[in-house]
């Protein structure tokens, strides 16, 4: 076990002596690798806080239930209680016939109201579902129209599907852009421990001739590689972070314009450590392949 524990140990501190070997290559790689992590981190980080947004000022999803002509208000109000205990409503609120009219009244159609012979208008019902999902409010409203006191039901999902389709997109476009961006974090650290290994290639030799094998030869680099990936993924975390921090006053300042207080998110420890082990994992695999591929190359030239 203390021999296992040594030969990692003495490999971590090789591949931490090639960062130190070469500063300024070491750094623009994992600028690279940082820029590359920051792009779909930064666009998972801005649908988040856009799909908070979303739920903090769009309005209310709400039903509208037109009764019969012929039905009367006590009816109509009886109504309310036995729809009012439905789990799948919030709550249900009834207008009166007479109540439209004065609505008609302050939306400034007073002439129009006025020159009518009787109140044409039936009472209604306003019912706000407990859940605004496009299918669960379509199913409810069905269902609302099958009622006997039902003459017409009146719902607008156009917004709610639009959202949907649109978060839903986003989410895509994250899952595409961070397997794209992904494969390029891996073929970067393939390409650096690639070129490591060319370089060293009398390193390599001497050391098969005095009996080192493939797996003692390779773990340095896969050191290394894990390593550039998990400071790529920290410069990336920080790239993120920057940008949200400089952003924050523009947003609360746009949030204020509609009368809303709105605050930027970062990302958060959970978050953070998720994409670093993701960072340190694909530089890994990168290494990995790359130098399975070069210690085949280096052993039949």
């Amino acid at each position: 076990m203390k021999a296992w524990l040594a030969h990692h140990l003495h490999s971590l501190k090789i591949a931490s002596q090639r960062f130190i070997d070469a500063p300024v290559a070491s750094l623009f790689t994992i600028l690279v690798i940082g820029v590359a992590v920051a792009m779909p981190t930064g666009l998972y980080l801005l649908l988040a806080n856009l799909d908070r947004a979303a739920g903090g000022i769009k309005p209310q999803a709400e039903i509208t239930v037109f009764l019969k002509i012929g039905l009367d208000e006590a009816k109509g109000r009886a109504l309310v209680h036995t729809l009012g205990n439905q789990p799948d409503i919030a709550s249900v609120r009834f207008v009166s016939k007479s109540e439209g009219v004065a609505k008609l009244q302050a939306a400034g159609l007073s002439d129009i109201a006025a020159g009518l012979p009787d109140n044409p208008l039936p009472h209604s019902l306003v019912v706000t579902p407990r859940d605004t999902a496009p299918h669960s409010l379509e199913t409810l409203g069905a269902r609302l129209g099958k009622l006997d006191e039902a003459e017409r039901v009146l719902m607008d999902t156009d917004w709610i599907k639009r959202l949907a389709a649109l978060m839903g997109l986003g989410h895509d476009l994250v899952f595409m852009l961070s397997i794209m961006l992904g494969l390029a974090l891996a073929a970067i650290t393939a390409n650096t421990i690639r070129l490591q290994i060319y370089a060293q290639r009398d390193e390599i030799e001497v050391a098969r001739l005095i009996g080192a094998t493939d797996r003692f030869i390779r773990r340095p680099f896969l050191y290394f590689g894990g390593i550039q990936g998990l400071a790529g993924g920290l410069t990336g975390g920080a790239l993120v972070s920057l940008g949200a921090y400089l952003l924050e006053g523009s947003v609360q300042q746009v949030a204020l314009a509609y009368g809303a207080l709105f605050v930027l998110s970062g990302l958060s420890a959970l978050d953070l450590l998720l994409l670093l082990c993701l960072s340190a994992m694909l530089g890994w695999l990168g290494a990995y392949f790359a130098v399975g591929q070069a210690l085949r190359q280096v052993e039949n030239t």
